[in-house]
């Protein structure tokens, strides 16, 4: 469980949040918060006021993953093999199981065959996917996201999505502008100026969402086709 309590921050306010284990999205108009407050989540921030607590600790004592908006800034080796290990070795991991959790690294997000690659070289698609793999590595309890997906091709986002449940985190945190992605969360979060203005499960959260551009792409059209076959 991941429990906010009176938190302040630049423009985050958040009295009192809750929020349980599973895939957690957070949605809202540009400027709302969702990096900010994802910040705070992975422990990059810490509060100016009030606490957050992951199960009874804070976010920096916590084994938390993080890939940004831009992958490129998470890639600072020359090979997958040596970006992904390079988290490892930051938690002093015994060299004796460094290269089966970069092979297992590279299992999960389906791409074994980039191990020997440069990263330069690699598509912008791929170097999300390396940057995914340097984060599960270190097996996080809590994954955190920022919008991932927003400069991914259409293949590569699906993709993305499609191997997130199989990650064994207790908490994956993303924030996304892509409502069809959002609608397959097990929970979101909507923020307006920093505050939460709705928290649930998608089906709850969408039906107060219907009327605005916050609704899934997906959902409209399939309304629009049950309307017409009344």
């Amino acid at each position: 469980m991941i429990v906010c309590s009176d938190l302040a921050f630049r423009s985050v306010a958040i009295p009192d949040l809750c929020i349980p284990s599973g895939h957690t999205c957070v949605i809202g108009p540009n400027g709302s918060g969702k990096s900010t407050l994802l910040s705070l989540f992975a422990g990059i921030e810490t509060p100016e006021q009030g606490r957050i607590c992951i199960d009874e600790t804070t976010p920096r004592k916590t084994d938390v993953g993080w890939v940004g908006e831009f992958p490129e800034d998470n890639l600072i080796f020359r090979t997958v093999h040596d970006e992904i290990a390079s988290a490892l070795r930051f938690r002093h991991l015994p060299h004796e199981e460094l290269e089966p959790r970069v092979e297992q690294a590279l299992r999960d997000i389906d791409r074994v065959d980039l191990k020997n690659a440069r990263c330069k070289e690699l598509s912008g698609g791929e170097k999300a996917l390396v940057a995914l793999a340097a984060a599960i590595a270190v097996r996080p309890k809590v994954l955190v996201l920022d919008e991932i997906d927003s400069h991914l091709d259409r293949a590569t986002a699906e993709h993305v999505q499609r191997i997130l449940p199989s990650f064994s985190c207790a908490h994956i945190l993303q924030s996304t502008q892509n409502m069809d992605t959002a609608s397959h969360a097990d929970h979101l979060i909507y923020l307006e100026e920093g505050k939460v203005r709705h928290f649930g499960s998608p089906e709850d959260i969408f039906s107060d969402l219907e009327d605005t551009q916050f609704y899934p792409t997906l959902w409209r059209f399939a309304s629009c086709i049950s309307h017409l076959k009344r």
